[in-house]
């Protein structure tokens, strides 16, 4: 198993996407804890693809992404972006992922030019220290067997998550309040882009989004197989300046669930109160027959 250095080289030399052709770019993929790639991944990739036919000065705001198809982990992805719109404040781009000729995953980007504006926020909710909490490699081992628990941390590897409360495999049978609070950071330093930094946000917004709608069922999740699921579409907002490699706080919420679907909402906070980003997320969300 890799330690967390090795991880966080491994995952940024998985978003170092190779330019095949003028807008046309190509990332390798790697296992998930799932038999598909990780939807964070392919969000994460495409948003890069995005990014490399962007001035330096434009800085992402929004996304709005379909996930379509698993992705196969064994074969490599296609990103052909289409540059939809270059204003004077504004630039949109429109990628599709490819992979054996057809679609697996849409995404739509926008990117703006720096102004100065109306600001305000809603307050950062209660939310205990970081540094307080349990690694992943503490927890994770005493709440799943140890096999499943191994393959979750490698998946993470990468990112520092520390789970503010009990996470749905923990009290699988019990329903919850459908809300749940992780802080999260990468396993090391990154430089000082700021692309890059929205693209590791992108990558971890994939990983607990969907957790509490568990919560409010008593379901344990992918991790014990109680349900089966997959992301359908994500829509991310970014408000304010951070740092992937600096603690955010993940306060996620879902309103609803119906029809095989869920829905998680969420917003990501700096650990000095900023809200950074926000977030929405329908998976589909199954109980095994």
């Amino acid at each position: 198993m890799p330690d967390a250095h090795t991880a966080l080289d491994d995952l940024l030399d998985l978003l170092d996407l190779e330019q095949i052709e003028q807008d046309i770019f190509r990332g390798e993929s790697r296992p998930s804890i799932v038999p598909r790639v990780f939807g964070g991944q392919v969000a994460a990739q495409a948003l890069v693809a995005a990014g490399r036919t962007v001035p330096a000065d434009r800085l992402a705001h929004s996304l709005h992404a379909y996930f379509l198809r698993a992705g196969d982990p064994g074969a490599p992805i296609v990103y052909n972006v289409d540059r939809i719109r270059d204003g004077r404040s504004f630039t949109t781009r429109r990628v599709v992922a490819i992979q054996h000729g057809r679609p697996i995953f849409h995404l739509a980007a926008s990117f703006q030019t720096y102004e100065e504006g109306l600001d305000h926020q809603v307050e950062m909710p209660p939310a205990p220290d970081p540094e307080s909490l349990e690694t992943p490699a503490e927890m994770l081992p005493r709440d799943l067997p140890r096999e499943v628990a191994d393959r979750l941390i490698e998946a993470r590897a990468a990112v520092d998550l520390r789970y503010a409360e009990t996470p749905p495999w923990g009290t699988v049978g019990t329903p919850r309040e459908p809300r749940s609070q992780v802080w999260f950071r990468t396993n090391g330093k990154l430089a000082d882009d700021p692309l890059l930094h929205v693209v590791l946000a992108t990558y971890v917004s994939d990983m607990t989004l969907l957790d509490s709608v568990l919560l409010a069922h008593g379901r344990g999740g992918w991790a014990v197989g109680d349900v089966v699921g997959a992301s359908l579409d994500h829509a991310m907002w970014f408000h304010r300046p951070f740092r992937a490699d600096e603690w955010l706080l993940y306060d996620q919420e879902s309103p609803t669930a119906s029809g095989g679907r869920g829905l998680g909402q969420a917003r990501i906070y700096t650990q000095d109160g900023r809200l950074a980003i926000s977030v929405i997320q329908e998976g589909v969300v199954r109980v095994p027959r």
